[in-house]
């Protein structure tokens, strides 16, 4: 078991991209400090997953932790009370300013159009088996 990962929307994004080339990385898992910035990356690519590489994505927004934590692939990513999504991995084209962390939508909907508004909370929820 693991703590929820509380965060706040400093940035909501807008824009989609059938040929992004993310490339994930290897680990399943990140650990994070209260405070750490990371963007949000939507995909509805069902091969998203550590080592893969993504070309569809939308952008969901930027957001502050509010408390440090450990999150994982699988995760689940709720916005106002709605899972919004899993995490699929990570991807370091912009380490060491943030970490891009994707998440496995079931249809790419930029925080825009999904509604996030600028300080909602985002949580990060350990998933259950």
């Amino acid at each position: 078991s693991k703590v929820d990962i509380k965060c706040n929307t400093l940035v909501v994004l807008d824009g989609k991209l059938e040929n992004r080339s993310l490339d994930m990385i290897q680990p399943i898992s990140r650990a994070f400090p209260k405070g750490a910035i990371i963007e949000l990356i939507g995909t509805d690519d069902p091969t998203a997953a550590p080592g893969a590489k993504v070309d569809r994505i939308c952008y969901i927004g930027f957001v502050e932790f509010k408390n440090g934590g450990i999150m994982l692939t699988g995760d689940e990513v709720i916005w106002n009370g709605t899972k919004i999504g899993t995490i699929a991995g990570y991807d370091d084209t912009h380490m060491p300013n943030h970490q891009n962390t994707i998440v496995l939508m079931d249809k790419r909907i930029s925080g825009k159009y999904l509604g996030i508004k600028i300080n909602d909370e985002i949580i990060i929820k350990g998933f259950t088996k």
